[in-house]
């Protein structure tokens, strides 16, 4: 498997290799027109472009949170027509944090792409360090991919309900503290969390120009989570958790479950408890 994080140099060195997708994240929920302006303005030479609520989600229903999961067989023949192949190497960007690009990251491995990675500091850092750019469409090569769905990566709002504070089981908030606290909800109908939860503020997997922390960082970050610990993790709606899905992962942690739906999903179900301070 290759490394999770796509170095600046590395990628620019591999532009034009004909088993690399360069995959352009945007459409964070409320910001749309700003992830048009970025990709209207230039993108990394020979990226495709997926946006998160137009491809890589589904129908908001009743539970299931803000960001479902789109269909899976779609999705993947979607995929196809983008140039990704199992075999393909995948990187993926945005400019917006990087919270999307994650996302991407996530669902491929999830389908069990095993060579999907995210760039670091992505488009606006990728600019910054003076790097190539472009406003050409590129040539796509269709292939096909056969996803292979790992099941174990992802926790239901059912069977996490009935794992609450059971032992071995570390549960964590990757929301702002504020709405970990349930001082402030912004974005859904109630505030808190969900009991025994722990914040790790996704933002704090990245340094200020938005590259991820090294990797004793990151452990520092999750210092006293068991590393044997079933390791859950949720955001508002499954998005800005993948970034510490994939920082747990950079720091060495190796069971670890994205509750997709989050807390969005989580108060859906009036009977489910909830926990402020």
């Amino acid at each position: 498997m290759e490394t999770n994080i796509m170095k600046f140099d590395e990628l620019a060195g591999r532009l034009g290799a004909p088993d690399l997708v360069i995959v352009e994240c945007g459409n964070v929920s409320g910001r749309r027109e700003e992830g048009r302006r970025s990709c209207a303005d230039g993108h990394i030479p020979g990226a495709v472009r997926l946006d998160l609520e137009r491809d890589m989600c589904g129908p908001v229903r009743e539970h299931g949170g803000r960001h479902p999961l789109p269909d899976l067989g779609t999705f993947s023949l979607m995929l196809g027509q983008l140039g990704v192949g199992n075999d393909t190497a995948v990187v993926a960007y945005d400019n917006q944090d990087g919270a999307v690009a994650a996302r991407l990251w996530w669902m491929l491995s999830f389908l069990g792409h095993e060579r999907a990675s995210v760039l670091e500091g992505g488009y606006s850092a990728w600019v910054q360090v003076g790097l190539p750019t472009s406003v050409e469409q590129p040539a796509v090569v269709p292939r096909r991919f056969i996803p292979r769905v790992n099941t174990a990566m992802m926790i239901s709002e059912h069977e996490l309900r009935n794992k609450l504070g059971a032992p071995g089981v570390t549960l964590i908030d990757s929301r702002e503290p504020e709405r970990y606290r349930g001082e402030s909800e912004p974005v859904d109908a109630v505030a808190g969390r969900i009991p025994g939860a722990v914040n790790r503020y996704w933002k704090d997997a990245l340094d200020g120009r938005g590259i991820y922390k090294p990797a004793e960082e990151q452990e520092k970050r999750f210092a006293g989570i068991g590393r044997d610990d079933e390791v859950i993790v949720y955001s508002g709606s499954g998005v800005t958790a993948c970034v510490n899905v994939l920082a747990l992962r950079m720091a060495g942690f190796a069971n670890v479950r994205l509750y997709l739906g989050g807390w969005s999903d989580w108060i859906s179900y009036g009977e489910n408890p909830v926990e402020q301070q």
